[in-house]
């Protein structure tokens, strides 16, 4: 007869495996526990130092379960190459994730506590009821996924206060817990814990304690009531656990993706069995979703955090939920057990919802009336029946299917802005793309008469497409623009005023010195600069950028010129023929953008050669030509947008 060997009880097994694991800093040693672990629920602690908890009774609690809630682009990884104006131009993915984490929830008969932002609750007003309607609990994680931590005390409080009374308006209810959306706390940060208290909140859970900024303190690393400058907070920490190389975060996120899982749920597993404070775990909705666009401006390191094992938590997810009880922070807090029960206490400001929603709507009204028009917002014209230009805009396509979704919310941003001045009409060349790009150009616009699309039998460049567009153009004002929109392309309301009977073109300048350049690598910005400096020499004028596809032009100015180069040396050479030929051109200082979508077309160092060839044959053309004295330089420093006259 077989006797099965006795199980061990969870709690007093220790954390080991039969042979040693083959990841350096995850060995046992690195692993197992310093000392037994410091069970601090509130001030008071409920067990001493040395207890554990009985087996039945770990099993039994709850524990906390958090989702923060942002779309694959407000990432904080990504924050450097988005700006916040911008979100209206992607495509959302947060309903079909939030659904998706709903349905799973609603299988495993859990609760959730949702931190939202309150630029979501303003503009996706819906996926905020969706997760109220369903019994979640609803907190904040400011208005805008930015680091407070670096914004003035004033621009915090309003931040904060602006994003509680956003997501009440939508709710109907009272919102008490906040967390950071970029960011942890660390001690040198506890101060921002006032704010959090002085905009109304009763807990904050920006706290991912590490041992090297809290000396050891482990009462951080447990729930706890935080005296602030403005009244008690209760802090919920995520989850670490003691390791001789500090403490290590087990709470979820990264870390629970990119780690094996079932070294991490272990590790949880023995948290759980030796404190009494309940397990914190969070997640993002966007590591559910492996089919979520890849924005090129991801770096190796950055690639490796955020798109590696994307999806995982579709199978791990339900794993945590079997093996542990999960709850929100409201429904966790009405246990009269629970460290968290001090949030059932009526609230001083005790509000109606009926309240809730008319102090919102006030409150937001005064922030609406004090903003400016943000691009994505509609401008309805003043005067219908005034007289507009008729505008064609060229856009030159290849291989950007994957940028055409965003390109299309851009556009109908851009034509309600120049709609006010202007009829604009948008033609597509699609320069023979080897991808779905002309297919996708016809379905995103199909049915839209102010559209056209013209397709290349074969490839032939970038400047061949824009003369392509300047050729079937209906229309004497035309507008060339890059489809990766690395310019901002509502920037063509400023530069089609400049475009005067006697001005031929309109060039976007980031080299201009009121430009700018945003994340293009240093060393492209040297060998472009390089290039302009010799234009200028060369054509003895003051033009900063001489390369750019965003344009204004004149089209019976342009339809006479000789052009031959048809790739990225098109523009170059269209703009020093200009300059031969006595015609005027101006300049309009603009922002480039790194591109956010696919891959650059251009071979940077082809690019070069394929330029200094063409120097040397616009050499030749202006010694036979000859040219005049160069313009001022005063004029393009003096004002926003020079004015060039050859």
């Amino acid at each position: 007869m077989i006797v099965p060997k006795k199980r061990q009880p969870v709690a007093n097994r220790k954390l080991g495996f039969r042979r040693s694991p083959p990841w350096g800093i995850f060995s046992v040693e690195f692993l197992r526990f310093r000392q037994p672990a410091v069970h601090t629920a509130t001030e008071s602690s409920l067990l001493s130092q040395n207890q554990v908890l009985p087996e039945n009774e770990a099993d039994a609690r709850r524990h906390l379960l958090t989702v923060n809630v942002e779309d694959y682009f407000q990432v904080g990884v990504f924050q450097k190459y988005i700006q916040s104006d911008n979100w209206y131009r992607f495509d959302s993915r947060l309903s079909e994730n939030i659904d998706r984490v709903l349905a799973l929830l609603n299988e495993h008969h859990t609760t959730a506590t949702f931190f939202v932002l309150g630029w979501t609750a303003d503009n996706q007003p819906e996926l905020v009821e969706r997760i109220a309607a369903a019994g979640h609990d609803v907190a904040s994680r400011g208005y805008l996924h930015q680091n407070l931590l670096r914004l003035p005390r004033n621009e915090i409080r309003r931040d904060l206060e602006r994003s509680r009374v956003a997501i009440e308006r939508v709710t109907g209810r009272p919102v008490d817990g906040f967390r950071l959306s970029d960011g942890w706390l660390d001690r040198d940060s506890l101060w921002f814990l006032d704010e959090v208290a002085a905009a109304g909140f009763r807990y904050d859970s920006s706290l991912m304690p590490r041992r090297r900024d809290f000396g050891g303190a482990a009462q951080w690393r447990s729930i706890r009531t935080v005296e602030t400058a403005n009244g008690p907070l209760l802090e919920i920490p995520l989850t670490t656990i003691p390791t001789l190389a500090g403490w290590l975060p087990i709470a979820g996120g990264n870390y629970q993706r990119q780690l094996p899982d079932f070294l991490m749920r272990r590790l949880v597993q023995k948290s759980v069995d030796r404190n009494v404070s309940p397990y914190v775990m969070y997640f993002q909705v966007w590591e559910l979703d492996d089919e979520q666009p890849e924005l090129s401006v991801a770096g190796s390191i950055t690639r490796l955090r955020h798109y590696r094992k994307l999806g995982k938590y579709q199978r791990i997810l339900p794993r945590y939920l079997e093996q542990f009880r999960f709850t929100s922070v409201r429904d966790h807090a009405a246990d009269v057990h629970s460290p968290l029960h001090s949030l059932t206490e009526p609230r001083a400001d005790y509000r109606t919802p009926q309240d809730i929603v008319r102090d919102a709507d006030e409150t937001l009204a005064q922030v609406a009336a004090s903003e400016d028009l943000l691009p994505g917002e509609q401008i309805v014209p003043d005067d219908p029946a005034r007289q507009r230009t008729d505008v064609t805009i060229v856009i030159p396509c290849y291989n950007e299917e994957k940028t055409l979704r965003y390109l299309a919310n851009t556009l109908t941003s851009v034509t309600q802005r120049l709609s006010q001045d202007y009829r604009p009409q948008f033609l597509f060349v699609d320069d023979c793309s080897t991808d779905g790009t002309f297919d996708v150009l016809q379905q995103q616009f199909a049915g839209d008469d102010r559209v056209s699309v013209i397709r290349h039998s074969e490839n032939q460049g970038v400047s061949a497409a824009i003369l392509t567009g300047l050729e079937h153009a209906g229309t004497d004002v035309v507008c060339s623009m890059d489809c990766d929109c690395s310019y901002d392309p509502h920037e063509l309301a400023r530069m089609l005023p400049l475009l005067t009977d006697d001005v031929s073109m309109v060039t976007a300048s980031p080299y201009h010195r009121d430009g700018h350049v945003r994340n293009v690598p240093g060393w492209r910005l040297v060998l472009s600069k390089g290039l302009s400096a010799l234009y200028q020499k060369l054509l003895r004028q003051p033009l900063a950028t001489w390369t750019a596809c965003f344009r204004v032009y004149r089209k019976s100015h342009i339809e006479d010129l000789p052009l031959t180069e048809s790739g990225f040396l098109g523009t170059a050479e269209l703009a020093a023929q200009l300059v031969l030929h006595g015609r005027k051109i101006a300049e309009h200082p603009a922002t480039l953008e790194v591109r956010l979508f696919g891959l650059s077309k251009m071979k940077t160092f082809r690019a070069i050669l394929s330029h200094l060839k063409l120097l040397s044959r616009i050499t030749g053309l202006r010694l036979r030509r000859g040219l005049p004295a160069a313009a001022d330089d005063s004029k393009q420093t003096s004002e926003p947008s020079a004015l060039l006259d050859s």
